[in-house]
């Protein structure tokens, strides 16, 4: 059995004891973390890479919404909160779910049963990387590339689309970053920040920016800022 790894981020303790009670009896959820503020709750994710999240929105300093503006890949997350009027906005961030507190075990469990569907589908459809010498097909409107993933250098998100640079064109495709990273091989293909991925081959200059950043210059004239949290882990990836 597929278990999903879950961690559960709210301020308040007895509101992660309750999820926590609340997932005892959906022995697929292994809950691997625990966090009380948005800080700490980033390192869990980023160390632990988890399935699925439990997130409180309102915590002192952060919000729930702001932890997930500051991750590079963003886990499928179910909210809850004791306020309802943010349910809009949740869904538009792509929630699987949206709680109110306190939690009721015949909500609770349409969530759990709607959860398990949708990630038991995603282990289903759960991408190979592609080779980086085959050739994709793209439509963008009236225009039609076949291209060889190698020759795209640059891809920058927006929203549920993700547009591809290469050569002297560009080109838009319905399929989110996260989506795009998972198909594309990591050795080549490397995520920058939330919202732009480069390919190493073009990399032409680095240089040191603020916060200990890094700013990457490619071959074909684009500057593009890396994270702190990426920064890092450019470093490390690619150092002896």
């Amino acid at each position: 059995m597929k278990r999903f790894k879950t961690i559960i981020i709210d301020d308040e303790r007895l509101a992660r004891e309750e999820v926590k009670r609340a997932l005892e009896k959906h022995t697929e959820f292994e809950i691997i973390g625990e966090a009380s503020h948005v800080d700490d709750a980033i390192t869990l994710i980023e160390d632990l890479q988890p399935d699925l999240l439990f997130l409180d929105i309102h915590m002192p300093g952060k919000s729930g919404f702001d932890l997930l503006e500051e991750l590079t890949n963003v886990p499928d997350v179910v909210f809850t909160t004791a306020y309802d009027q943010y349910a809009v906005k949740a869904f538009e961030m792509n929630a699987l779910d949206y709680l109110v507190k306190p939690l009721r075990d015949e909500r609770f469990s349409k969530t759990i049963e709607k959860v398990k569907e949708e990630l038991s589908n995603r282990v289903k459809l759960e991408p190979t990387t592609l080779p980086m010498h085959q050739k994709i097909f793209i439509k963008d409107g009236e225009n039609c590339h076949f291209i060889p993933l190698i020759d795209i250098y640059f891809i920058e998100s927006l929203e549920n689309y993700a547009r591809l640079y290469f050569g002297s064109d560009k080109a838009m495709i319905k399929r989110s970053l996260n989506l795009l990273a998972e198909k594309l091989d990591p050795k080549v293909f490397f995520r920058v920040n939330r919202s732009q991925m480069i390919n190493i081959h073009y990399i032409k200059k680095i240089h040191p920016y603020f916060n200990n950043k890094l700013q990457i210059i490619l071959t074909t004239g684009e500057k593009v800022e890396v994270s702190s949290r990426q920064s890092v882990k450019f470093k490390n990836w690619n150092s002896l």
